[in-house]
């Protein structure tokens, strides 16, 4: 891990990139401010540019060091972004082209983590209702069904029955036209978070919903963070060493954060993992940093500092 600088004029001029127009452009906006809030207060000359359909132009007229990205969702978390700043040889933070596009694409994260020997729950993507059904009797009941592409819970749907499958897969068919249906795991959730190459204290999640859904993360008052998570020290050390690998398996660099659930029987399955984390007052990743010890100043230097180290 690299120790951050002490000199804040050692960045330049960093662009917090932030908004967007995905689905999630409302929690990135809330991140976003959060983030340069804390850069300006550690003397940072930093500056918010929501992104829009001028972000060539803006990118182009601005004189910019570095960009800190905390656009989520499609056009900023999928590497398209990140692509176009690498065009502009302009260093960013988080995980690179590849990675960004992999891990945004849930599918194609399980099918590699399927590949590596890594457990994930069993899955099917669905585009027609004679999927649904195929799905439904391969997998069996309960479900839960996602957008392929899509973070913060968007869209998603547990589901007990035939009829009730096809409806959450035309619900989610308009925001995805990619949709993920898979086995629904009952046991306790866990969050993970990556930080400069090593993984925070795992987060236990608890919540009255019947799964960790968009209200739950951004709004609900009832929602439980277990720091400790409940595992025995040696449960934990596994959980961090799976999602370790399932960071590597990705190509995940800098920071990111991995979703688990554990079964009855005590075993670990992988979900996902997200590339640019919500970094909002109900965010995961600097309430796990919390507990390492780093306040959000400190997370958030630590994030930016890896944009100084030259990519492969």
């Amino acid at each position: 891990m690299t120790q951050p600088t002490r000199d804040p004029q050692a960045y330049g001029r960093v662009a917090v990139l932030y908004g967007g127009i995905s689905a999630e452009r409302e929690i990135s906006l809330k991140s976003g401010q959060a983030v340069l809030t804390a850069l300006q207060g550690a003397g940072v000359d930093a500056f918010g540019l929501d992104v829009g359909t001028d972000v060539l132009r803006r990118l182009a007229d601005e004189r910019i060091d570095r960009a800190f990205v905390v656009l989520h969702g499609r056009g900023g978390e999928d590497g398209s972004m990140q692509g176009l700043l690498e065009c502009a040889r302009i260093p960013y933070t988080g995980s690179g082209i590849l990675a960004s596009s992999l891990a945004m694409d849930k599918l194609r994260t399980k099918q590699v983590w399927q590949t590596l020997g890594l457990p994930t729950p069993a899955h099917a993507a669905l585009a027609s209702e004679e999927d649904c059904h195929a799905a439904a009797e391969t997998l069996g009941f309960p479900l839960i069904v996602k957008p392929a592409h899509e973070g913060s819970s968007i869209g998603m749907a547990k589901v007990g029955g035939i009829a009730e499958l096809i409806a959450a897969w035309r619900a989610a068919s308009a925001y995805d036209s990619q949709v993920l249906v898979e086995q629904w795991i009952q046991g306790p959730e866990f969050t993970i978070a990556m930080l400069g190459g090593r993984m925070l204290p795992v987060i236990g999640l608890g919540t009255p919903h019947s799964f960790y859904d968009y209200d739950a993360k951004y709004l609900a008052a009832d929602t439980q963070y277990r720091i400790p998570c409940g595992l025995e020290a040696a449960r934990e050390e596994e959980l961090q060493a799976l999602c370790a690998r399932a960071c590597e398996a990705v190509g995940v660099r800098g920071w990111g954060r991995v979703d688990v659930m554990q079964d009855a029987e005590g075993r670990f399955w992988l979900l996902e993992v997200n590339t640019v984390p919500g970094m909002t007052d109900h965010s995961l990743v600097p309430m796990a940093a919390g507990a390492a010890g780093l306040d959000f100043q400190q997370l958030v230097l630590e994030i930016l500092e890896d944009s100084l180290v030259e990519r492969n």
